[in-house]
């Protein structure tokens, strides 16, 4: 699983003690061997006279089923019902399903245990049962890239078709009308179009744009600001973007941060007369809100290609809006792209039934019981560690360089990092991509995004049963939306351990600190003075919110401290403000696990 943006160092210190910790911090005795076990990789075993079989239940391209032949039996068997497919599953190896074929775990358990591989051709996999295919030992594996450029034309195609009325003067011309001044459009040389989330499909929307004369800015806190240069895109921040914008375009994942981020109070700092074009994900956008601005004249316009409920109730609101352009959901629906797509998902799947690592892999690898059990708790540390992490970054030129450090007693050879590692990069990528991230695909997802993750070892003297004294996490050069993140060293750092099989975050920055990583957590960055626990305290009580630990870590009595507070719920703005207005608080922050 090495890959060439890794890297290992190993330290050797003689006792705890010389390590920057608490002596207030009691270690729990974790018994959690960390001991490298066999690779195990999803292989079927083929003999010399026999093939695999592959199920293709949904229409795929010609060239992926060539290559499907030249190494398994294809079966093409279209429009299965649910029955039908339980029945066939258990003669299969695997699985080819684009979006209108659900594999419940009801497949997987009539496999048998056969199936080993289920590809997505496509990019979404919400009609797989991931668990179900962890469970049974099944890789599933989609196809990501090969529709970029056919999602990026979609986008430009409706952004002009909308400024020009294409779609409704042709409605209105079929009809046997003509009505030429009805449909007075609007040009987009000299606009302003705000590319939200600058990935592969932003940014060849905005290359485009570009070409059409129009003048081009992008919000993404996490994308590089020299690839936005090299293409003449400056990038700004979400409020400037949706503020300054003519056409706003969407290309963000819908992850818990971007669900509905275009609302009522985002709609409401728009400049009026804003045109909107969506080739995402429908649940970025609040769709009765929309429809709300498009009627006070906020939105003039929308061009929907996605929906939150796909297809849309054919009473919509929306859909049937007079203002409204929408297409059933054609982003990849090019002939070319519909190609790319069969040829990459078959090899992924040909891959994977060779027993090789898959890039695209978007569930957990086949990883023995009894090791998962054994890691549990630090993965969990390892995967929150990485959220609070990029959470504390402010964006700018985005995460390049992470360091992980593990102090253990163990060996070198003795302690396996692949796993923690990988849950690391999970916390660092997923809540910002639409990329799922595992095993299999960590360390090339790492590399594919230009982040270079070391990894160093910090060898302790005790007992090996008592494996992994601490997990901390450092970003380098980056801001930080909480200065008191910011170590000594200059990194924004975060350190936790197990207590009593519960994962702890034991340090920020250089501050120490002691709270459970469960629910969300608030940092707050304050004068050390007598009464402060209280004051926060109160204002989550008065809110109802309930405070699951509190630990303060300060420099010396009466200097800066770090208060971290976790916290069941999310509380609300006005709570949060009400806490940064205490004269003592300097700075504070909410953190999302």
């Amino acid at each position: 699983m090495a890959a060439a943006n890794l890297t290992s160092q190993i330290l050797r210190i003689p006792t705890p003690t010389s390590l920057s910790l608490s002596s207030k911090l009691p270690l729990s005795s974790v018994s959690l061997p960390l001991r490298t076990h066999p690779r195990r990789s999803v292989v079927v075993f083929v003999s010399a006279d026999a093939k695999p079989t592959v199920l293709v239940a949904e229409k795929l391209g010609e060239a992926g089923l060539t290559l499907l032949k030249d190494f398994a039996n294809v079966d093409c068997s279209y429009n299965l019902s649910p029955e039908e497919l339980c029945t066939k599953i258990s003669l299969c190896d695997a699985l080819i399903v684009r979006s209108g074929t659900k594999v419940s775990r009801e497949v997987f358990e009539s496999s048998g245990g056969r199936l080993k591989v289920v590809g997505r051709a496509g990019v979404g996999i919400d009609n797989v049962d991931l668990a179900a295919a962890t469970e049974h030992g099944c890789l599933v594996v989609n196809a990501p890239t090969a529709n970029t450029v056919a999602a990026a034309e979609h986008g430009i195609a409706l952004l002009a078709s909308m400024a020009r009325n294409v779609a409704q003067a042709d409605a209105s011309i079929k009809a046997g009308k003509w009505l030429r001044n009805k449909y007075v459009g609007v040009s987009l040389v000299g606009k302003t179009l705000a590319v939200l989330g600058f990935g592969k499909v932003g940014t060849e929307v905005a290359r485009r744009a570009k070409g059409l004369g129009m003048n081009v800015i992008a919000h993404d806190p996490y994308a590089p600001a020299d690839r936005a240069r090299a293409i003449g895109v400056e990038l700004v921040s979400f409020d400037d973007a949706i503020a300054t914008a003519d056409f706003i375009s969407l290309h963000m994942p819908l992850t818990p941060a971007t669900s509905k981020m275009l609302n009522d109070e985002t709609f409401a700092k728009m400049k009026k007369g804003v045109r909107i074009v969506n080739v995402a994900r429908g649940g970025v956008i609040d769709e009765d809100a929309l429809v709300r601005a498009l009627d006070s004249g906020i939105v003039a316009q929308a061009a929907l290609d996605v929906f939150t409920v796909e297809p849309p109730a054919k009473d919509s609101k929306l859909v049937l809006h007079e203002l409204v352009t929408a297409t059933p959901h054609l982003g990849a629906s090019t002939t070319e792209a519909q190609e790319g797509v069969a040829i990459e998902i078959a090899e992924a799947v040909v891959g994977a039934l060779k027993g090789e690592l898959a890039a695209t892999a978007v569930n957990a690898p086949m990883v023995p019981s009894e090791v998962l059990t054994e890691l549990k708790p630090f993965v969990i540390l390892a995967e929150k560690l990485g959220r609070l992490a990029v959470q504390l970054v402010a964006g700018g030129s985005g995460v390049k360089s992470v360091k992980v450090t593990y102090a253990s007693a163990r060996a070198p050879d003795d302690l396996d990092t692949r796993l923690l590692r990988a849950m690391i990069t999970k916390g660092l990528i997923e809540p910002i991509s639409s990329v799922f991230v595992n095993l299999v695909n960590a360390d090339f997802t790492a590399k594919q995004r230009g982040i270079r993750i070391t990894e160093e070892r910090v060898i302790l003297d005790g007992s090996p049963e008592n494996p992994l004294e601490f997990i901390q996490v450092q970003i380098a050069n980056v801001e930080s939306r909480f200065a008191s993140a910011i170590s000594d060293s200059g990194e924004v750092t975060v350190e936790g351990r197990v207590k009593d099989g519960v994962p702890h975050l034991t340090k920020v920055g250089s501050f120490e600190v002691d709270v459970s990583l469960e629910g969300s957590i608030i940092l707050c960055s304050q004068v050390d003075q007598p009464g402060m626990i209280g004051k926060v305290g109160s204002i989550l009580g008065e809110e109802n919110v309930n405070v699951s630990f509190m630990s303060v870590g300060r420099i010396a009595p009466r200097k800066q401290a770090v208060m971290a507070i976790g916290v069941d719920e999310q509380p609300r703005k006005e709570s949060l403000k009400r806490i940064g207005d205490i004269p003592a608080v300097e700075e504070f922050v909410f953190l999302k696990l």
